[in-house]
């Protein structure tokens, strides 16, 4: 089973990992919409499509490999935020209605992985259907902890 399993163990040097990527995700979102003043539906294409390629190489993937595996996870980080700051700041949605839809959209993914499988379990995952929950749900968590921290920092201007 451990020869079939697609994601990384959940262990110390994973969340340094997990940190890092996260933190590399925002800046390239940023680096696009904000420096590169390609704007924010651009960005979106841009890293959505990127995402996109890594999530298919990850998928065909029989098994874990490092490099793929947090490829992916830096396109979720990456799209996350493009996604949280497209609702925000090109559709006028803010940080509160961005994250509710956020929000409700993990939830329905997570219903429906636990509906279609009768449980969540994120390792080992050996199945493709399974990994497709997983990476819906990574994304969408993402997405949501960009909108939600932006939310806190502004609108409860809980960073100076």
């Amino acid at each position: 089973m451990e020869n079939l399993n697609k994601v990384a163990g959940i262990t110390l040097l994973f969340w340094i990992m997990k940190i890092l990527a996260t933190t590399l995700g925002e800046t390239l979102g940023d680096l696009l919409s904000m420096t590169l003043n390609i704007g924010y539906l651009i960005s979106l294409l841009v890293t959505l499509a990127l995402f996109l390629i890594v999530l298919i190489i990850q998928l065909k993937a029989d098994r874990y490999h490092a490099v793929r595996y947090w490829l992916v996870i830096v396109g979720t980080t990456t799209t996350g935020t493009e996604i949280s700051d497209f609702m925000d700041r090109t559709l006028g949605l803010g940080y509160a209605l961005g994250s509710s839809i956020l929000f409700a959209s993990l939830v329905l993914v997570l219903f429906a992985w636990h509906r279609g499988e009768e449980k969540i379990e994120v390792y080992p995952i050996v199945s493709r259907k399974v990994e497709i929950y997983f990476w819906a749900a990574v994304l969408f968590s993402n997405s949501l902890g960009t909108a939600f921290g932006d939310f806190l920092s502004d609108n409860w201007a809980l960073a100076t």
